[in-house]
């Protein structure tokens, strides 16, 4: 299916590992421009160059979208934007003992490090007649744990902004949209299952991490575990024509597990 993003300009925050990674990576295939981004130089980089090796069109930038100034650093760098993509985002452990200070730090680094980016970027897409604005989120915002209420309390707020930020940019041909993945195959992830194999001696072979996922995080329908790349494929779609008529969704990417926890 060709998805018309050919041309277009993204901007993937978060991009230098992980979902991020896999996101920027599927963009790029579809024919998409993508910024690459990061909060060090390197990583970024590796990724672009990557990118490029593959016949894409991507460059890295490095900017603290935590902050009011770094944030306009990154939109001055990239200039004009077509889709954004709200990945960037940290889970860190915790309980209900976290601090007060702990819980504001998750909703700035979850939050307003896409709000701020929403501001600088939607004006121009307005005036261009078209845009997309995706936020990533999580499963866990709707069946959160009791661990790490700051996180999921923060994730939950993207699917508010989501329909919020949809109304005020209706009828100007731009859509904003959620993703909400469950567990995802990162290399952080699978290192870790890895870890946990090896410490019990058991395989630390992929279909044997996955059977270990099931029986130690969660059950999943599908019987698989998905790649960055699957939340990339969803989020591509997201970004294209073919797409024109989704808008102010939250769509759960988890292989059925939010249903099973």
């Amino acid at each position: 299916m060709e998805l018309g993003l050919r041309g277009r300009r993204a901007l993937v925050t978060g991009a230098s590992r992980g979902t991020g990674e896999g996101i920027a990576r599927v963009l790029a295939a579809e024919g998409a421009t993508v910024w690459v981004h990061g909060f060090a130089r390197d990583p970024a980089e590796d990724v672009a160059a990557d990118i490029r090796l593959e016949g894409g069109e991507a460059r890295a930038i490095k900017g603290d979208i935590r902050t009011d100034s770094g944030a306009a650093a990154v939109v001055r760098a990239t200039g004009e934007i077509d889709i954004l993509v709200n990945n960037y985002g940290v889970a860190k452990g915790g309980g209900w003992d976290s601090s007060s200070r702990e819980w504001i730090e998750l909703y700035e680094d979850n939050v307003l490090s896409g709000v701020r980016l929403v501001r600088a970027l939607t004006p121009g897409m307005r005036a261009r007649g078209w845009g997309r604005v995706i936020f990533v989120s999580t499963i866990g915002s709707v069946r959160p744990r009791s661990r790490m209420p700051h996180y999921y309390a923060a994730k939950a707020t993207l699917a508010n902004v989501t329909l919020s930020l949809a109304k005020e940019l209706a009828h100007t041909g731009v859509t904003v949209n959620c993703v909400s993945p469950g567990i995802v195959a990162t290399g952080e992830v699978l290192e870790s299952f890895t870890q946990l194999a090896e410490s019990r001696d058991l395989a630390t072979d992929r279909a044997s991490l996955e059977r270990l996922i099931f029986d130690e995080f969660m059950p999943i329908p599908a019987g698989i575990v998905g790649d960055p790349v699957d939340i990339g494929h969803m989020i591509a779609f997201l970004a294209s024509e073919r797409a024109r008529y989704v808008n102010a969704a939250d769509l759960r990417i988890d292989g059925g597990a939010a249903d099973c926890v």
